[in-house]
């Protein structure tokens, strides 16, 4: 069990436990009811809960409440998920299939025949792995009940499909995490069927390329690409096909090295749309769709799992601190939806009650989970991965971390054990690949020898005492970062933070800001100003630091520009990208 006990992410989730409580079950129940013939209740809420998509928000929010109950033990949230799990029972009742959805089952007539719909097997999947959290983190046994039933009543459509058909209908819509979460039934159920219908979602015209180690990705829907590669990485877990750990491995490489942002995002008008390592076209109003960061996060917390690869990480904290911690707005809890990489935007976001985009619901997961990925406990070693004040125990161990940080705002962490009796295990404190050579980690005041590179793990195997502290001194320096292929575009960051540079004085109308996908409604500014930048020279020569995470350039056509995190900027128009002035 982890708890934050500060920082941003701390106050991310509070935003966010107060949104989710404001919603009303009742409200995201009404089509559910409607639709199998009951008492709707409560009107329905706006935006993609009047769209054929509908339903996909009470999915994520199953998730989000049942996460935030795990996060933080307030049993308000599990209270949420039994009345709603409660009522998809009766809904299903009304079918007697085993379905439920907030839409009709000719949804699913439609894309089975390839007639025009919207995704409902995306919005099934939503419903279903909503269920299966609410089963593994609350221990709900009728959620695990409704969904095995939603699952029976796929199999029995399914497995009437040809191969032929079947393939066709993956095709021509987009279908989320099916085969993750079927995989994840049959693991706690042992029902083979599960499995076998897991296998049927393999997208062909994705899993080939892949099972090849080719690159074919030009083109694709991302974020209906990345849970199917999901869904394929929770399928070696479940199977044990080594084969499949390998494809799943080989893309996330491919992503994260050649087709991603330097806030560890992908995307770019929600597709790959050149070969790789070419991103130089890809400076966008509609850069960067959140759900792709979510979608990655997921695949990396299952490769870190069978594999503890520093690499695995090193991305997770990039990811995390600047393709999802910026999503947030700090005044409303609103997610956005494109984070926009070209230079002269401004960031939009949601709305609480007429918006609830794919992205207003992995934003939801997003900040529910903030506890994920801290810590990784297995085979008798313990992965301190990233740097936030928090609290883990143990107590089948009988013991409990306590890690005390203000990171990053310093460039140090405390590491405490509160042990019922000494223990042997082995400690992995993380070396993360930003970090300066001059970096330090004592144990019991005393400094350890030897010091692994950066992008590795320390390894401190001992018998461990109550009351062990490790001191570690985390120096952090500027990098820049350029766009690969051309090298003519780069991105700044201090140790694991990308900066923005802020580039007006006045604020954005509000009116800009909230209610729209991306800021593509408006023109990005007329004039960037271009900071004098040059790489090869010492970095500390050229921007003056202003401030803990903050700095100063110089620049052509203005006096100067500020850089700040870019998890900190909001209600500005920004730069990420630069061109170099050489």
């Amino acid at each position: 069990m982890v708890r934050l006990t500060g920082g941003p992410f701390l106050k991310a989730m509070e935003l966010e436990e107060k949104y989710l409580l404001s919603l009303d079950a009742d409200r995201l129940l009404s089509h559910f009811r409607f639709t199998a013939g009951l008492d709707s209740l409560k009107t329905r809420y706006g935006g993609w809960e009047v769209r054929e998509l509908r339903g996909h928000t009470l999915g994520h929010y199953l998730s989000a409440c049942s996460m935030m109950y795990a996060s933080t033990g307030d049993s308000l949230f599990k209270a949420k998920t039994k009345y709603i799990v409660n009522a998809l029972a009766e809904c299903q009742k009304e079918y007697g299939t085993g379905y439920v959805s907030a839409f009709p089952e000719e949804f699913i007539d439609r894309v089975e025949n390839t007639k025009p719909v919207w995704a409902p097997y995306y919005t099934l999947h939503k419903i279903m792995a909503g269920l299966f959290d609410t089963y593994k983190y609350t221990g709900n046994k009728q959620a695990l009940d409704v969904l095995s039933g939603i699952a029976d009543w796929c199999y029995n459509r399914c497995i009437k499909l040809s191969h032929e058909k079947m393939q066709t209908m993956l095709l021509r819509t987009e279908q989320g995490g099916m085969n993750e979460v079927l995989y994840n039934l049959a693991r706690v159920t042992g029902n083979q069927k599960y499995k076998e219908l897991a296998k049927m979602f393999y997208e062909e015209h994705y899993f080939i390329p892949l099972s090849e180690y080719r690159d074919t990705l030009k083109g694709e829907h991302v974020n209906s690409y990345i849970p199917n590669v999901i869904g394929i990485a929770r399928g070696y877990q479940v199977t044990g096909d080594k084969k499949l750990l390998r494809m799943a491995d080989w893309f996330w490489k491919d992503v994260t090295e050649a087709r991603s942002y330097i806030t560890g995002g992908t995307s770019n008008f929600e597709c790959w749309r050149t070969y790789p390592y070419h991103m130089e076209t890809e400076l966008g109003a509609e850069s960067h769709e959140s759900c792709c960061t979510y979608n990655m996060l997921k695949l990396t917390g299952l490769l870190f799992t069978e594999n503890q690869l520093p690499a695995y990480a090193d991305y997770f904290e990039k990811a995390l601190w600047n393709g999802i911690l910026p999503t947030q707005d700090t005044l409303t809890g609103m997610s956005m939806y494109y984070i926009a990489m070209q230079p002269g935007y401004y960031k939009t976001y949601g709305t609480p009650t007429e918006s609830f985009w794919c992205c207003t619901g992995t934003g939801m997961e997003n900040f529910s989970k903030s506890t994920y990925g801290i810590y990784w406990y297995g085979n008798n070693k313990l992965f301190v991965n990233l740097f936030m004040p928090t609290v883990l125990s143990v107590p089948s161990e009988g013991f409990t971390l306590i890690q005390e940080t203000a990171f990053p705002d310093e460039e140090r962490t405390t590491i405490t054990l509160k042990l019922e009796k000494p223990s042997f295990f082995e400690l992995n404190l993380r070396i993360p690949e930003w970090i300066g050579k001059d970096y330090s980690i004592s144990l019991n005041g005393k400094k350890l020898e030897g010091k692994p590179s950066p992008g590795s793990f320390i390894q401190i195997e001992r018998i461990w005492k109550n009351g062990d502290k490790i001191e570690y001194y985390m120096p952090m320096y500027l990098k820049i970062n350029t766009l690969p292929a051309t090298h003519k575009m780069a991105a700044l960051q201090y140790g694991p933070v990308v900066l923005a540079g802020c580039l007006s004085d006045s604020s954005v109308a509000e009116t800009f800001l909230y209610g729209q996908y991306g800021p593509y409604k408006d023109k990005p500014q007329a004039v960037i100003p271009v900071p004098v930048v040059d790489p090869d020279k010492d970095l500390t020569t050229q921007l003056r630091k202003t401030g803990l995470l903050s700095f100063r350039a110089a620049a052509m056509k203005a006096d100067s520009v500020d850089f700040i995190p870019f998890y900190k900027l909001f209600g500005r128009r920004y730069m990420i990208y630069f061109p170099l002035n050489k």
